[in-house]
Order: structure tokens, then C-alpha cells, then sequence
């Protein structure tokens, strides 16, 4: 049992041949002792309750897509009748009940097994400001955890859990997953309530999850993601299968007169070597000027985000201030600086700076960054716990003032041996894009999951489809992926299905006037034009009426029949647009036309 990987899929195998959940659990506690890591833990569950858990599931039941997995969850997020403490003592508290997440995820069948360490009310991306032991890191226990949801990436790290809740505010639930070599997905925000959650900042935060593969991470994640109505923050976000990559990606990176390394060429070569993977899958690698995004990065712990964290624990740094950790106190304490003037001039500030970066971010698919700079010591920590840890929040800090989602993703190790990992960040809501390319990136850089050993497994695949409250819609020409109005569908959150072909009926051309060309697909008999290369996406229902509205005649939306018989929504041409038309149909693909030279067929006359 013990060389059981504890991913999702592997698990679920285990209970079809007929494993029950009491022997998970049992070798979750073995695993716990094996580790012999009291830092990871605030409060571990006593193993006979759990066991009682995992007999109360019963039969099992497939329809509950965790059913019987063990994951825990930081120390910030409620559990019922259990103390929550934010990692400090003296705020303890017991929750009356579950957090909506965590009820969410055990309706689903999951396993509670404790609650993790964290740095202290969630401020640090080190690992080790709290009162508490702090966990040692997964894969090199000189190294920092990461924080400042330390616990819930070490336990995932070690394959104690399946996977695990942190928080992320300033890139806690993304720099421990690069230190301990396992994924971090940080959703957009709202999409996870936090309901039942002690906040850092209330409006930058989210509750973040780590896992060992990216499909394991996005399952919870899906089951996670409700809108909820107790939360005033909560939005309610798409979280539909996952889509196989388009075509042509434009992706972001910082430029060399930007990025930063701080000195770590081996960073940087990892970071690289992950560049060019992204190119040899066909992605367009656009270097972004990252001043602006740096600019907003400031802001976090400038101003008016601090005097947030301040609300928090306001109380207990008047009345307790020994309670407080001396690093969280040196950091909040610059709120009593402030007044609420330099709390709107920040809100000013930081709306002028986004301003700045919305050009560059409009004309990406997403970003690619390295999860942090460079590597940290303890050592390093003790002899200085403030500057290391900043410049672990270098591609970190501005994310969720951005209102972006974000995926840490491990890749091949360092020429030293320490864990390769990189961020990929889009626009909210766009958390299906970033795991969808995340999956083949994890796929591409050879690595093992966390500090176990185990090697990568297959990703799951699932059919292409439009999920409830979409329309699938066939484009053929300079909508598709990497072509200039593709940001027509992706600004309306469009997200890519597959990429396909017409039925043979359909016939290419294109259509005069211009600059620039446009392309039109008229239908004519069986067999009397060609396979035509489409692209199917799907887009939110309530934002087709606004992209019809902007397609002009001779086009239109209608059905299009694709080479295996579906019918899609689609564009369509009418016949009598053609006139004076290019027939290109020879070619079966806009794309070949738009880069070929003088390619097309003699001009036709309408019929």
C-alpha cells in the first residue's frame, strides 16, 4: 500500500478493485509517521475519527468525484467543531461549522484529516513565521517551505494527502508549490467562497489548492467553485472539463531588461528551457516590458492592502501584541501610519497602474513567469526575515490586485536538483485556460511529483463539449487561435474546444473588399467543396448577442456541418456574397491563405 500514489486516479483504481477507505486512511497516518514532521500539523486529526468518516461513506459511489480521497486544509479556514487559530494562539476560535469549501469538498466524499501550519495570519511567503514548529520542506529541508501556506504544501508534497486548501493573497497558494515541487492553482478571485475563512486581505483573497498533478488539482477545484450568496465577494465562475490546447497560443514573458533572477543563473536557465518548450508546441513568445506589473506589485504591502491586513487583528495587536508574531507585527504595524486618505490616493494609484498593464494583458492569451526569482535558506530567513521574503513575491504580488488567475506548475528539475516550476497567469476567470496548458507543460518537463518518487502519471481526457450555459461556435477564419480577432472571442470568455474540419459540402472563399480579407464558408451540395479547417469554441451564452451584433454582412451565425457529422453554430456566408470573391477552397484553410502568397483560385462570378 505504501507505494500507492496518492493522485486521484490512483486512488480511484484502488477502490474499484476494492480497497475501502479505512486502509487510505491508515496509510495516511503511516505516511504521517514515516515523515515524522510535527510541524506540519496545528491540529491533526485523531485517527479513530477519521476512520469513522471513511466508514460512514459506505458503498462506493462513483458519482461523488472524491469520494474517499484525504486531503487537509491551512489553519485559516474553518472546520466544524474544530479550533481555528490563523497560526497564532490567542485568536483561537471553534468553528460552529464546516467552511463552505470544505463542506463542498467532504459532500463529495473527500476525507478531513487535520489542519495545517501556516504563517501566522497568512502573512509571509516563507514558511516559518509562526509560533508553531514550522514545517521543513518537502524536497530539501534546508530550504524554506514556502508560505504562507507551508503545511498544506508539505503534507502534498510528501503524498500524505491527495491535495490540500491553502490561501493565497500575495502568492501563498503558488511559491510553496514551486519549493516543494507540486502544483498550486490559485483561482480567480471569488470563485472559491471564503466563507468560513480568516481573510489577510479581505478583497485580494482566495483559498488556494495544491496537489500533486495539475488534473488532480483542477478536480477539486471544480467541485470547489460555487458562487455563493453569503459571501459579498463570491462570483460565480465557470469551472467546465478541460479543453485540449488551440492551436496558437500568445503567451507573455518578462523581458531581459525586466526579469529578475537575483543573481540565480540556474533560475533563470530553468526558466528558459521552459520558454522553449512553450515554442516547440507552437506559442508565440511575446517579452513584455514587467515595470508596470512590478509597479503594482508595491502596492501590496504600500498602503492601503496593509491597513486591510490591519482590520484583521487590530484587537490583538492593541491588547495581546506579545500574541503576534514580531515579523507580522513589523509588517501590519505600517498601517498605523496611514490615514484613509492614503487609502483612496492607493486605490488611485493602483487603478492608474492597471490601467498600464490592461494594453499588454489584452493582447496575450496569458503570461508565463517563474514561480519566484531564486531559492531561500532558513538560514537565510534567520539572518533576514524580511528582504528574501519580498523577493519571493517578485511575479507574485501584483496577481490578485490584477484580478488575474494563476497556476504554479512544476517542470524539470534544476541542473542542481532543485524543483524547476513556472506561473502561468491569465485574465479572471480564465482558470480552465491556465490549467489547460498547465497539464501539457507538466507533461512536457520530465519530474517526479513533490518529494515521493512517483512518477508523472497520464492526464485524464475527456471529450470537447460546451458546458451548460455556453454555445459552441465554429469559426473559420481570423477568429481562430493566434489570428488577429481571436481576442473577439477570448475578451467574451470564450474558451477553445478542439480544432476540426467541415463537412466535404462546404466551399471557401475570399470575399472582396478589404484590406483586411475576410473569409466566407458557403454550404453547397455533398462533396462539391472540401474539408475546411475550423477551430469550435465555446462562449458564454449571455455574450453571443453582443458578438453577432459586430459581424457584418455577408456573414452570419447559422449551422455548420463538420466532417463527422455534428452540426454547430457557426459562421456562414450568404451565396451572393461571393461576388467578385476569391474561391480558395483548394487550399482548406484560411490560415494557409492568410501566410501564402498569391494562392488563390481564379475569381468566380456569384451564382
Amino acid at each position: 500500500m505504501f507505494e500507492l500514489p496518492f493522485t486521484l486516479p490512483s486512488i480511484h483504481a484502488a477502490y474499484q478493485q476494492g480497497t475501502r477507505p479505512e486502509a487510505i486512511v491508515e496509510e495516511v497516518f503511516r505516511r504521517i509517521d514515516v515523515v515524522a514532521d510535527p510541524g506540519i500539523f496545528i491540529h491533526l486529526f485523531d485517527k479513530t475519527e477519521v476512520l469513522e468518516a471513511a466508514k460512514a461513506l459506505g458503498a462506493h459511489d462513483p458519482d461523488k468525484p472524491l469520494w474517499g480521497i484525504p486531503f487537509v486544509i491551512k489553519d485559516n479556514i474553518d472546520a466544524a467543531g474544530k479550533p481555528t487559530t490563523a497560526g497564532c494562539p490567542a485568536y483561537e476560535y471553534h468553528a460552529d461549522e464546516d467552511a463552505f469549501v470544505v463542506k463542498r469538498l467532504r459532500d463529495a466524499g473527500a476525507l478531513l484529516i487535520g489542519k495545517t501550519n501556516l504563517d501566522q495570519f497568512a502573512t509571509g511567503l516563507v514558511g516559518v513565521r509562526s509560533p508553531f514548529q514550522p514545517p521543513k520542506n518537502s524536497v530539501d529541508p534546508k530550504m524554506v517551505p514556502g508560505g504562507s501556506s507551508s503545511g498544506s504544501a508539505v503534507a502534498v508534497g510528501h503524498g500524505i494527502v491527495s491535495f490540500s486548501l491553502g490561501t493565497d493573497t500575495a502568492g501563498s497558494g503558488r511559491v510553496p508549490g514551486a519549493l516543494n515541487n507540486i502544483v498550486g492553482l490559485k483561482p480567480t478571485l471569488g470563485a472559491l467562497s471564503a466563507t468560513g475563512v480568516v481573510p489577510a486581505c479581505r478583497t485580494l483573497d482566495t483559498i488556494s489548492i495544491f496537489a500533486l498533478t495539475v488534473d488532480d488539482a483542477y478536480s477539486a477545484y471544480q467541485v470547489a467553485a460555487a458562487f455563493d450568496a453569503g459571501d459579498a465577494y463570491s462570483r460565480d465562475i465557470a469551472a467546465p472539463e478541460l479543453p485540449p490546447l488551440p492551436g496558437k497560443l500568445k503567451i507573455g514573458i518578462p523581458d531581459t531588461g525586466s526579469i529578475e533572477f537575483f543573481g540565480d543563473e540556474l533560475q533563470a536557465r530553468s526558466f528558459y528551457d521552459t520558454v522553449d518548450l512553450l515554442k516547440q508546441q507552437g506559442a508565440e513568445i511575446v517579452e513584455v516590458d514587467f515595470t508596470p506589473f512590478y509597479d503594482v506589485a508595491h502596492m501590496l504591502y504600500e498602503g492601503a492592502w496593509v491597513a486591510e491586513r490591519h482590520t484583521v487583528i487590530e484587537e490583538l495587536m492593541r491588547d495581546q501584541p506579545e500574541a503576534v508574531h514580531p515579523t507580522t507585527v513589523k509588517v501590519v504595524s505600517a498601517a498605523l501610519k496611514l490615514s484613509a486618505t492614503d487609502a483612496f490616493r492607493g486605490f488611485y494609484r493602483l487603478k492608474e497602474l492597471a490601467r498600464k498593464t490592461e494594453p499588454v494583458l489584452a493582447s496575450l492569451d496569458m503570461l508565463c513567469v517563474p514561480t519566484m526569482p531564486t531559492f531561500y535558506s532558513v538560514a537565510d530567513l534567520e539572518a533576514d526575515p524580511i528582504g528574501p521574503n519580498s523577493r519571493n513575491g517578485t511575479y507574485t504580488n501584483f496577481v490578485n490586485l490584477l484580478d488575474m488567475c494563476g497556476l504554479a506548475v512544476p517542470v524539470a528539475p534544476r541542473s542542481d536538483g532543485r524543483p524547476g516550476s513556472v506561473t502561468l497567469l491569465a485574465a479572471a476567470g480564465k482558470d480552465w485556460a491556465v490549467a489547460a496548458l498547465g497539464r501539457k507543460l507538466e507533461q512536457l518537463g520530465s519530474h517526479t511529483l513533490g518529494a515521493t518518487g512517483w512518477s508523472l502519471p497520464e492526464p485524464v481526457t475527456s471529450l470537447p463539449g460546451a458546458a451548460p450555459g455556453e454555445l459552441a461556435i465554429a469559426v473559420c477564419g481570423a477568429h481562430m487561435s493566434g489570428m488577429a480577432l481571436n481576442h473577439e472571442l477570448t475578451s467574451r470568455g470564450a474558451r477553445f474546444l478542439e480544432a476540426a474540419r467541415s463537412s466535404d459540402a462546404y466551399s471557401l472563399y475570399a470575399l472582396a473588399g478589404g484590406p483586411p480579407k475576410r473569409p466566407g464558408l458557403v454550404r453547397g451540395a455533398e462533396g462539391s467543396g472540401a474539408e475546411i479547417e475550423v477551430e469550435v469554441w465555446a462562449m458564454p451564452a449571455e455574450n453571443v448577442g453582443s458578438f453577432l451584433a459586430g459581424i457584418p454582412a455577408p456573414l452570419g451565425l447559422g449551422k455548420v456541418t463538420l466532417s463527422d457529422g455534428r452540426a454547430v453554430t457557426g459562421f456562414i456566408c450568404e451565396g451572393s456574397g461571393t461576388a467578385g470573391a476569391d474561391n480558395i477552397t483548394h487550399l482548406g484553410s484560411w490560415r494557409t491563405f492568410i501566410a501564402g502568397p498569391n494562392t488563390a483560385a481564379p475569381v468566380v462570378a456569384a451564382e
